[in-house]
This record gives C-alpha cells, sequence and structure tokens, in this order.
C-alpha cells in the first residue's frame, strides 16, 4: 500500500452546518473540532490542514451536564499584577453567548499554525440565522 501525500491544492473543502440547540457543549465541541481538521476524510494528514468549513447556529442554547452550569468558571489574566479575571459559564452566555463554545473548540485544535487555520473556518451565531446560505452547508446530525 502506497503513501499518500495530501497536496493542499487539491483539498475538496466542503461547508457544514451544526446546530447546537439543546446539546450537550463538549460533544458538540468535539464534533466540530473534529470536521475542522478533517478528521472525518479519508485523506487526512497531520501537517495539512484538510478540514471544512463548519458554521455553528443557535450556540446560546448549549447545555451544561450535572451543576456545572453553576460553577464553570473560564480564567482571564490582564497582564497586570493582581489582573486574575474569572467569569461564569453564565455571565458568558449572557454576554457573549459563542464565547463557550469558541473556547471549547479551540482547546481540542493544535495550538499551532496550523491551529490558527483551522479555527478560521469556524463560523458560530448565536440565533439560527447565518450569512452563509449561499454556500450551501450540508446539515450535520449529532
Amino acid at each position: 500500500m502506497k503513501t499518500v501525500m495530501v497536496n493542499p491544492n487539491q483539498i475538496d473543502r466542503r461547508w457544514k452546518i451544526v446546530d447546537a440547540k439543546g446539546k450537550v457543549l463538549g460533544r458538540v465541541a468535539t464534533e466540530v473540532a473534529r470536521m475542522l481538521m478533517g478528521k472525518h476524510k479519508p485523506i487526512c494528514s497531520p501537517n495539512v490542514d484538510t478540514g471544512d468549513f463548519v458554521v455553528v447556529i443557535n450556540a446560546e442554547h448549549v447545555v451544561l451536564t450535572g451543576n456545572k452550569a453553576n460553577t464553570k468558571q473560564y480564567f482571564h489574566h490582564t497582564g497586570m499584577i493582581g489582573g486574575e479575571r474569572w467569569v461564569t459559564f453564565q455571565q458568558h452566555l449572557e454576554n457573549e453567548s459563542t464565547y463557550p463554545l469558541m473556547a471549547a473548540i479551540w482547546g481540542m485544535l493544535p495550538h499551532s499554525s496550523l491551529g490558527h487555520e483551522m479555527i478560521k473556518k469556524l463560523k458560530i451565531y448565536a440565533g439560527a440565522e447565518h450569512p452563509h446560505a449561499a454556500q450551501k452547508p450540508e446539515v450535520v446530525a449529532l
């Protein structure tokens, strides 16, 4: 069996749409990260971005299991002395409802220049409307 070398110019990128309404945060994030990396394709390669474009809608309706909705916190440091900031999951849903899903997906991607290219193919929207109807995205059932 021959090893196939992936040519970045010949990758067929498709548009996928994922509805996160009522779905568990981590389960949605793992599937979206898998599609962004291209792990669902037979031509998957660790050194080439073979993934698809992913549109996530209804991100504000994502749920957490157990008591995590009340206890989960996100850390941010301002860079100043004593600048630790902790924001809860509920506060993020009220202020910036796409952040928890974006943070979960980014944590599952490689933290390199390749990962930065992958995250650019992710589009997250809080509501059900999105401006990507012209790309004719395929609906993915999770």
